[in-house]
């Protein structure tokens, strides 16, 4: 056992600082601060920070040359408000680790403090903390960063704890295992009007209430089929908050996802032609513009195999699960650089689902996911 039980008592410590103080994609520089803070006794050979954001990628080397393996956890928060009971529940209204990002760097921080013990024999270890995965900026950030070319990876593994799945078990297999996605906004423009006189506007209401429904008739298949694609509507606003104005203005939000990269721009160009039949059925002026752009995430079959064989020599019980998710993950970015892959650790088949505000990580899956990651460092590296 690589983790004392005194380790395991300050990385619970840590993880319940983390989620008392949730900071949201983009605005992680305390909680970077905090993860320095707990890096720094363990002597890496170089931290960057400031990586893509407030990333910060801590490196460990090996006394002989060797490839380079990168392990990757995330920084950030949702601004959705915490209903717990639980002590270290979050301080900060309306944002939480609903998703485990507290959980997850945690893992990567037992990692860093068995490697301070114990270096590879060879090559090196990069433990990422990224910054923004929830907004799908995140990775593209890090990897943009002129820096980043000093530590890329040849081998680039990450997890994601999954509750639905029996708690400690494994999800894991190649191909595919996340959606593409994109956040498409529609905005249409009229002309407002007295609400006595409507009739002397445009109104975008009946576009948008075609508009709605034929989005979502997009929508067909489901995962594991290529195929898959999936509109869904998450957000509309129509007019001013006034009983007197007859609207000029509405804006629709859907998110559209496709279970590989080469299906999105089908998907966005169909949904484009629908806003622009209904804007000009109606008279309306048109923009579109996207946001949360994600790619697909696809385990390359070397590196599952890395993760097998280590769970297999762990103990850890493993399978293909429901692979692959809807869900979308930034660490899709990382496979155009190195062979990577993603295991999906359960969180308990009745624990709250990722992004409900009860949502809490399971403090017994720290040692799991550190076991899992140095096996892999083990196995590779020496």
């Amino acid at each position: 056992m690589f983790l004392t039980n005194h380790d395991m008592v300050d990385l619970i410590d840590f993880r319940h600082e983390l989620h008392r103080h949730p900071e949201i994609s983009g605005e992680e520089e305390q909680t970077a601060r905090r993860v320095l803070a707990f890096l720094a006794p363990m002597k890496p050979d170089r931290i960057l920070t400031g990586l893509g954001g407030h990333g910060i990628a801590a490196v460990f080397e090996g006394a002989e040359p060797g490839p380079t393996l990168l392990l990757r956890a995330e920084l950030d928060a949702l601004p959705i408000e915490e209903k717990s009971e639980a002590a270290y529940r979050s301080t900060v209204p309306g944002k939480g680790h609903l998703c485990g990002h507290d959980g997850h760097s945690t893992i990567l921080l037992a990692v860093g403090l068995s490697l301070s013990r114990q270096p590879p024999k060879r090559g090196r270890v990069v433990l990422l903390f990224q910054p923004a995965e929830e907004t799908g900026a995140g990775a593209a950030a890090v990897i943009a960063d002129s820096r980043f070319a000093e530590i890329s990876p040849n081998l680039a593994f990450s997890l994601h704890n999954l509750p639905g799945l029996p708690l400690g078990r494994v999800a894991l297999t190649d191909g595919p295992v996340n959606c593409a996605s994109r956040g498409m906004k529609i905005r249409l423009l009229g002309k407002a009007a007295h609400a006595s006189l409507p009739e002397t506007g445009r109104s975008p209401m009946m576009a948008m209430a075609r508009l709605m429904p034929a989005l979502t008739a997009l929508s067909a298949s489901a995962p594991p089929d290529r195929g898959f694609r999936l509109a869904t509507v998450t957000h509309a606003v129509l007019g001013e908050q006034a009983f007197g104005i007859a609207p000029g203005a509405g804006e629709i939000w859907v998110t559209l996802r496709t279970m590989v990269d080469d299906r999105m721009a089908e998907l966005c160009a169909e949904a484009e032609q629908l806003a622009r039949q209904a804007a000009i059925s109606d008279g309306l002026e048109l923009a579109i513009s996207y946001d949360d752009v994600f790619l697909h995430c696809e385990n390359a079959p070397e590196a599952v195999a890395h993760l097998a064989r280590a769970l297999d020599a762990e103990g850890i019980p493993h399978d293909g699960g429901d692979l692959p998710m809807r869900a979308s993950e930034d660490f899709g970015r990382f496979r155009a650089l190195a062979p990577a892959a993603m295991f999906f650790l359960g969180s308990g088949e009745t624990h709250p689902a990722l992004h409900n505000p009860d949502y809490d990580f399971p403090d017994e899956l720290i040692g799991i996911g550190a076991r899992v990651f140095r096996r892999v460092v083990q196995n590779i590296l020496g």
